[in-house]
Parts: C-alpha cells; structure tokens; sequence
C-alpha cells in the first residue's frame, strides 16, 4: 500500500474517534501515512474496547496522540489546541473531521415521557453543528492547518426527512452543512476546503439510540441499490479521497455516500 502522507508532517484531527464513523476514518487515514489526533469522550469503563483500536492506529507507525476531554467546552478546546501546538512538532493539520454525536432524541408529543424543550434544541445544534465552525476557527486562528486542508463533516437524510425523536438532530445536520458551506466560501483563500458527506444508513451507536431505529434500517436495506446497509469503512474511504490532492477541486458540496440510497 502506498503512503502517500507518510513523512509530511500532516495530521488529521478527528473530533469523536472513538468508534463509528470517526474511528474508521482514524484508521483508514493512518493506513496511509497520516498522523492522527482523535478527541473524544468515554467513560472509564468503555476505555478498554477503545484503547484496543487506539493500539491498532499506533501499528500503522504513525504519530498518536488522544485527548478524551469534552470537545464543546470553549475553555478546554482552548486548552487542547495550545497543547496540540507542541504535541505537532511544527506538523499541520490536513484535515479535520467533524464525526461529534451529541444530542437529544426527544419526540415533540408524548404522554408517556419527557418531550422536547428548546434547550435541547439548543445543546443538539450546538454539539452537532456549530461546534465545527467553533473548532475551525479555533484551529485557524492557531496558524495548525496545512495550506491545502480539508474540514469535512457529517449528515444524514435526516437532514430534509422528518423521523420522530430526531427534530434537534435534523435541526443540527442542517445547521452544520450551512457552516460547511460559509467555511468553503470564506476560508478558501487560505486554502482550506470543506464538505460535508450525507452518510447512509449506518449501524453504529449514534443510530441505535433513535427509536424505531430497527425500522430505519429494514427500510433502507429495501432502498438500497445494493441491498445492504452502509458501512463506517465506506465513509472513511470518501474521506481518504478528499484528502487527497486530487480532491482539492471538491469544495462547498454535500456528497451522499450510501451506495444509492437516497435515489429511491
């Protein structure tokens, strides 16, 4: 396998790698060369499982570093990035990917529980959308991106379809691909160029918490061209391709990688 990162000094910084989408891009990003910094947030017993992967990373020869601290909070974000100035040893970042899943799966209606209130909302779109301009900018202002970078985030078809329990999380995933677009627009004269990947149907954690999830995935599989779900390699491997030098023409766009799902 060719390394085409490898010795360039570039790093990914994947915000939420540690399992689904952002772990598998982790992994594919360091099966090709490049350095890899995962901000994350576990407890102590899911530490171990994760610690494993982390392991399979480092196999890759390639530098690592974690920080499991909580990606939203401004002041530790501050406190990360002025770390992350020395941990790079004058390396950039290449790309940074947005793969956060922190929100409220509340329905709007309900005798039974607790319904949506405007502060879930609030934390949702805050978690899941407008924390990647706040880690741009963040990331920016540090002089850390490389001159071609990349910032590449995360949607869903949730983003025009109505489940039930998912409005904040819709109303996030629109939100971060506004973001995603302004940050195409203005930061492309430093060179930085971003999108925004409508992911398919996707067995992870993050979709198993909505309810009726079951359903979602039985629906898609009849939807689906190929007849199977979307896979979190399939993700990481469009990422790979954005971060690409070839990629560097693709900017401002919202790509749909689910094998054809959403043409039916």
């Amino acid at each position: 396998m060719v390394k085409e990162f490898k010795n360039k000094k570039e790093w990914a910084l994947i915000l939420g790698g540690s399992s689904g989408l952002g772990l598998a891009t982790a992994k594919k990003l360091a099966k090709h060369g490049m350095n890899i910094c995962i901000v994350h947030r576990n407890s102590k017993s899911q530490l171990g499982q994760i610690e494993k992967d982390f392991k399979k990373i480092t196999q890759e020869a390639v530098a690592f570093v974690n920080y499991n601290i909580d990606a939203i909070h401004p002041e530790k974000r501050i406190l990360l990035i002025e770390n992350l100035k020395r941990k790079l040893e004058k390396g950039k970042i290449k790309i940074l990917v947005h793969s956060l899943a922190k929100g409220n799966l509340k329905p709007m209606v309900s005798d039974s529980i607790p319904i949506l209130q405007t502060d879930d909302f609030q934390l949702t779109i805050q978690a899941m959308g407008i924390s990647l301009y706040d880690w741009v900018k963040s990331v920016f202002e540090a002089k850390l991106f490389s001159k071609d970078a990349r910032v590449v985030s995360f949607t869903s078809e949730g983003n025009s379809k109505a489940w039930k329990s998912y409005a904040a999380v819709s109303a996030a995933k629109v939100t971060i691909e506004a973001i995603t677009r302004s940050i195409a627009l203005e930061y492309a004269q430093f060179g930085i160029r971003a999108n925004c990947i409508q992911a398919g149907i996707t067995n992870t954690a993050s979709l198993r918490m909505i309810p009726a999830s079951e359903d979602i995935k039985k629906h898609s599989l009849l939807r689906n061209p190929f007849n199977r779900l979307t896979l979190p390699d399939d993700i990481a491997n469009v990422v790979y391709l954005l971060s690409k030098d070839e990629a560097a023409w693709i900017n401002g766009t919202i790509i749909p990688v689910d094998g054809g799902e959403h043409i039916s």
